[in-house]
């Protein structure tokens, strides 16, 4: 054989068994993917793993005084891995395995100890290290599991896997539920996570905390086992805390207050709103919508997001508007032409009428405000603003009506307030915004309107959280945002002041509203509202609302209450004067600091010892001790106290409440009890302060709060 021949042999083996090698390979890949394909796919599957995030532990939300309105509690999912150390041995696992299932039995009464012990040794005989125990158990009786047999074990011998979970829950249940908020597990975000409403919400970021991370492995079924026994590699940060404004009392009054009027009207829905005059704070907030089945319950959250004609309430922005530019005074006459009036001359299809002033002619500015006149209001507004009507609307601007508030809370209805460039503007538009139509607010935005002349004409926006936790520290703390520093002069102030408390004295809230104990100012609307495709026509539905401040003589709360289609009777003064009239009584019967007369005080040497009032031999014993002569009269500050100290009998009239103010616990609750009333004592020491003053006319069995220190 030649040396070519011999190099070419050589050559063609080489390449020959390089195209065998070639075909087997591609023969083993063919092999392995279609052949083999399940079986590796499944191998792989079973040994994948990958980080995956553990929930933080959400914030809590506390009410003003510290109570929890929404908290996270831990939920844990238990799973069992039959190959743990403890039971790797079978006789270890099958000698105390009926005993574990009677116990689970017992304990959860789901399942007879027959079906447990079945279920535990088929995943025994399954090996299967992720068998699911039950869902949803609390931590106390996780507790309580891990004393059952194998699982007292300890963690990892005894094979029992506890996955935490976290569930909100709000303690109070259903107060203020809408406005605190919850997570939409319907409606995810751009990152996929449920999306939030209420505080819940606008808060998420310093609610939600900061997730964990675990290692997970994918085994039989698609399911995710932890690697570690449920151990976490990063531990979550839980979130922050948000301390609200709310105040729990306060809102279970106006819940209560407006769900019954609600019921008792068969109303649509409502809402009522209750701030602090000077800082702004909501201390309740309540939304009631009416359900198929005839409930009511929060769906949504009007008081914040329903922008709607305002009715009559808005007549304060336009008597401040006419106020303020001189162009009448309270005193100015006006011709109501009997409660109706076409207007505008010529026009006779658009009539203006009021709904209770009955046959008087011609009557003051202020009387016309207080009877609520919507021909008064229309006439004043047109006759003065025709010529030029910016001269109105921005004056309204120059309120702001026209801005949103910027809440903290999200979903705030836009307002509208129309100008002469408005596409809408007609010949009608000026008069009829004069009492309150063809314009647009929410009730909060009309609420912080008439806060503003409450707050010596300061308007601030509202705010529901003052205050953000985490570890008990202040991250950070908010104030009420300053819109307008003097919405009106201070004479416009003063005026509109008078003509709102006049309103509930002598005018349309006189009746369901005024009450002799402290004043309230305010002003009553009823609207009528558009019914969908009927619009305003013969099938006609009603706003009813009343916006007011008290005590009128020094405002500490504001309120708005308005109630959506009620059924028969719908004049505001009797749909939503007692919803107000309600919650402003229970106000002002627990609250200490607006209803206590302004404490004598002493100039010089001359106060009497601190003691408590009640007993007076006791009270005789120390002054003997102390070289004290007492001097007895009823009037304390007409003695000449030179030669003693003014010793004051404690008396009272029947039927009243009885002071008693410096008195013990003991003797306080005596007194206040014999006169027949509820008492709620807080401190220790003597008395400095009772909710209802002495002297005050009030129910028998009302509660009474009485301060000591």
């Amino acid at each position: 054989m030649g040396i070519r021949t011999n190099i070419l042999l050589r050559v063609y083996i080489a390449f020959g068994l390089i195209l065998i090698f070639a075909g087997a390979v591609v023969i083993q890949l063919c092999r392995v993917q279609f052949v083999q394909g399940s079986k590796w796919k499944a191998m792989s599957k079973a040994m994948t793993t990958e980080y995956q995030n553990v929930e933080a532990a959400r914030g809590n939300i506390f009410a003003d005084d510290g109570s929890l309105l929404a908290t996270s509690v831990p939920e844990y999912e238990l799973h069992m891995d039959m190959l743990a150390g403890g039971i790797a041995d079978d006789k270890v696992f099958y000698e105390k395995v009926d005993s574990l299932a009677a116990s689970l039995s017992h304990f959860f009464g789901d399942r007879t100890p027959r079906e447990y012990s079945r279920m535990l040794r088929d995943a025994r005989r399954d090996s299967d290290r992720y068998q699911l125990i039950r869902r949803k158990v609390t931590y106390q009786e996780l507790k309580q599991i891990r004393t059952f047999p194998i699982f007292n074990m300890g963690k990892y011998k005894g094979g029992l896997i506890a996955i935490e979970q976290n569930k909100r829950v709000l303690p109070f249940r259903d107060l203020a539920q809408r406005t605190i908020g919850y997570e939409n597990d319907n409606a995810t975000n751009a990152a996929g996570k449920p999306v939030a409403v209420g505080l819940e919400g606008a808060y998420a970021d310093y609610i939600n905390g900061e997730n964990g991370k675990r290692l997970m492995q994918r085994i039989a079924g698609g399911v995710w086992m932890p690697v570690n026994g449920g151990q976490e590699e990063i531990a979550p940060k839980d979130g922050a805390d948000i301390i609200s404004t709310i105040d729990v009392n306060l809102q279970d009054v106006a819940q209560a207050a407006l769900k019954k009027e609600m019921i008792t009207s068969q109303a649509d829905h409502g809402c009522v709103v209750l701030m602090e005059v000077a800082t702004g704070e909501i201390k309740a907030i309540a939304n009631f919508t009416r359900t198929k089945n005839g409930d009511y319950e929060e769906r949504m959250n009007y008081a914040i997001s329903e922008a709607a004609e305002p009715g009559s309430t808005f007549k304060l922005a336009s008597y401040m508007t006419l106020l303020e530019q001189h162009k009448i005074d309270t005193s100015t006459k006006i011709n109501v032409e009997g409660g109706k009036l076409h207007v505008i001359p010529g026009n006779e299809k658009y009539t203006v009428t009021d709904a209770e002033l009955g046959e008087n002619y011609v009557i003051s500015a202020k009387k016309a405000f207080e009877e609520s006149s919507n021909v008064a209001a229309a006439k004043f507004v047109y006759d003065h603003f025709k010529d030029d009507p910016s001269d109105f609307t921005d004056a309204l601007y120059s309120y702001h009506l026209n801005d949103r508030l910027d809440l903290q809370i999200p979903g705030e209805g836009r307002p509208l307030i129309k100008t002469p460039k408005s596409k809408s503007w007609s010949k009608l538009t000026l008069p009829q915004m004069a009492y309150g139509y063809e314009e647009k607010l929410t009730p909060l935005q009309m609420l912080c309107f008439y806060n503003a002349v409450a707050n010596d004409g300061k308007m601030i926006a509202p705010i529901f959280v003052k205050e953000i936790r985490r570890l008990n520290n202040t991250v950070e703390r908010f104030q009420a945002r300053t819109i307008n520093d003097k919405i009106c002069s201070d004479r416009t102030l003063g005026l509109v002041r008078g003509m709102l408390e006049g309103v509930v004295q002598e005018g349309t809230g006189k009746t369901y509203i005024k009450n002799p104990l402290y004043t309230v100012a305010g002003k009553t609307g009823t609207a009528q509202i558009a019914n969908g495709k009927h619009g305003y026509g013969e099938t006609k539905k009603h706003q009813a609302s009343f916006c007011g401040y008290f005590p009128a003589d020094h405002p500490k709360y504001s309120m708005i209450v308005v109630v959506n289609d009620p059924k028969g009777e719908y004049l505001a003064a009797k749909i939503a004067g007692p919803v107000f009239r309600a919650i402003a009584d229970r106000v002002y019967a627990s609250d200490l600091e607006i209803n206590q007369s302004t404490p004598i005080r002493f100039v010089g040497n001359t106060q009497m010892p601190k003691t408590k009032a009640g007993n007076r031999k006791a009270i005789q014993e120390v002054y003997s001790k102390l070289n004290i002569k007492p001097l007895y009269a009823s009037n304390a500050a007409s003695v000449d106290t030179t030669g003693g100290v003014a010793f004051e009998e404690t008396e009272y009239k029947r039927g009243t409440v009885p002071s008693v103010m410096g008195m013990g616990l003991s003797d306080a609750v005596y007194v206040l009890g014999n006169a027949g009333y509820k008492v709620v004592a807080r401190g220790s020491g003597a008395v400095v302060k009772q909710s209802v003053t002495g002297g005050s006319i009030i129910p028998k069995g009302a509660k009474i709060t009485i301060e000591l220190e």
